[in-house]
């Protein structure tokens, strides 16, 4: 009885320790993007997760997909949510658009993910669930209204932005639907390979691959492979295998107050009295939509 209420209450945490590792993956990006160009940066990250992950899935037998098509389908998704999400936030960034930009334009996930599975995975969105991804906006919105700003947008900057919000969104659902049971130990390995794959080409041709191997790099280099290519992505990879998208989804309305939580903590960057009302009204609009 009490090895089942553990595992329950285990299993009842995990999306709360997955918006928290997630959201760590923003003051990540801040302590390491100014010592290594986006492309170069994330290529490196991707390699890392490859030759950590793939000893450990050889020493320990781990299975590996027994079809070409199941081996694609993780290709897809690696190539999506870390190759085409990552590479689109790191570079927006980079190019100069504010953080809190970002993180409201990809804060639309949720959104653009519930219209898409209504359609491509038949999957009903209620009204109370609407209600809740409203609030979501609005909290995503208010969390991130102080550090809003038009300074240094771009075109350029806000296509990458877009094109991060359709890739996690678009990895997200094939996943869902094509990508079934995997070990997390193999299906890692051939995620990150695709990602690397996918970055690789625009940090030789774009970038001229300089990296200054500042401690602080360092640092925020070892955290966003182990803590958050591994850790998040695999709890990511449960939380999708065992629900619906949209619920799923919804979970990423919190990571941009959390982030601005985190900022403030790390940075010393104001946490005002909106972004404090937009957390609860995230924290509410999830509990509509995640509730059975």
């Amino acid at each position: 009885m009490n090895r089942w209420a553990s595992r329950s209450a285990a299993t009842g945490t995990m999306p709360a320790v997955f918006v928290f590792l997630w959201s760590t993956g923003f003051i990540g990006v801040k302590f390491g993007l100014p010592y290594a160009p986006p492309a170069t940066f994330l290529t490196l990250r991707f390699v890392l997760v490859v030759l950590l992950m793939l000893p450990i899935a050889l020493i320990q037998r781990a299975p590996w997909p027994r079809s070409p098509a199941q081996v694609a389908h993780l290709a897809v998704v690696g190539a999506l949510v870390h190759g085409g999400y990552l590479g689109g936030v790191f570079t927006a960034l980079h190019l100069g658009l504010s953080a809190g930009l970002v993180a409201l334009i990809v804060g639309m996930q949720p959104v653009l993910t519930a219209f898409a599975a209504a359609s491509f995975l038949g999957e009903h969105v209620s009204k109370r669930q609407w209600t809740g991804l409203t609030l979501g906006v609005i909290g995503v919105a208010l969390a991130v209204a102080q550090k809003f700003s038009l300074a240094g947008f771009s075109i350029a900057g806000f296509g990458m932005s877009v094109l991060g919000l359709v890739s996690i969104t678009a990895g997200t659902l094939y996943q869902k639907r094509h990508g079934g049971a995997f070990d997390l130990r193999t299906g890692s390995v051939i995620q990150f390979v695709a990602a690397a794959l996918v970055t690789a080409p625009f940090a030789l041709v774009l970038e001229d691959l300089h990296v200054t191997w500042a401690p602080q790099f360092l640092l925020a280099l070892a955290w966003l492979v182990i803590v958050l290519s591994i850790g998040a992505i695999s709890l990511l990879a449960l939380l999708i295998r065992r629900g619906e998208a949209t619920r799923i989804a919804s979970l990423f309305y919190l990571v941009p107050p959390t982030t601005a939580a985190m900022a403030y903590v790390f940075f010393g960057e104001t946490f005002s009295g909106p972004a404090a009302i937009g957390f609860v009204l995230a924290m509410t609009g999830v509990a509509l939509v995640i509730r059975k």
